[in-house]
C-alpha cells in the first residue's frame, strides 16, 4: 500500500470484497457504487481505492470519485497514478439523497474526441443470486414481482 490506510475490504454473504467497481473500455471509465459506498460519498465527499500489482516498487493504480465546491462541471484526470473522477458539489448532493441512478459526462480531450465518464449506482444482478455484493446492491427496477 501507499498509505497508512487500507483498502476498504468488506465481508458480504461470506466473501470479502473490494468496494467501488470500476471499469475501463476505450475511452470511457465507470465507476460503479453500492449503497454503504454511496452513503460514505454523500458523508465524507470523497471514495477511494487502490489496487496493487505486485511486490517491485509503487506498482499501484489509485481511483477515487471526490466533490469538490468550485467544479463546474463532472471531470476526469490521471495524475501520478490515479484516476480522480470530480463532482460538482451540488451534483453530489442530488445523486446521494434520490433515486437518480447516475450521471454522466463527455469531456474534451484535445484530439477532437471525448473522454465518457459514467457514475452510478450498482444494481442487484438478476441473474446472479450468489452475487456477493447483492446485499448491498440497490434493488433492481428490472425486476418485477
Amino acid at each position: 500500500m501507499v498509505s497508512n490506510q487500507l483498502p476498504d475490504w468488506k465481508l458480504v454473504t461470506g466473501n470479502w470484497i473490494l468496494i467501488m467497481k470500476l471499469r475501463i473500455k476505450s475511452n470511457s471509465i465507470r465507476l460503479r457504487l453500492l449503497r454503504s459506498e454511496v452513503d460514505r460519498f454523500a458523508a465524507t465527499g470523497q471514495i477511494s481505492e487502490e489496487i496493487e500489482f505486485g511486490p517491485d516498487g509503487p506498482s499501484y493504480l489509485k481511483y477515487s470519485l471526490v466533490t469538490s465546491p468550485e467544479a463546474e462541471s463532472i471531470s476526469a484526470r490521471f495524475l501520478g497514478n490515479e484516476i480522480s473522477v470530480v463532482v460538482p458539489s451540488e451534483v453530489a448532493e442530488r445523486w446521494t439523497s434520490s433515486d437518480e441512478v447516475g450521471f454522466e459526462h463527455e469531456q474534451p480531450i484535445g484530439t477532437g474526441e471525448s473522454l465518457k465518464i459514467l457514475v452510478e449506482k450498482d444494481f442487484e444482478c438478476i441473474d446472479r443470486a450468489d452475487d456477493p455484493d447483492r446485499a448491498d446492491a440497490y434493488p433492481n427496477p428490472n425486476v418485477t414481482c
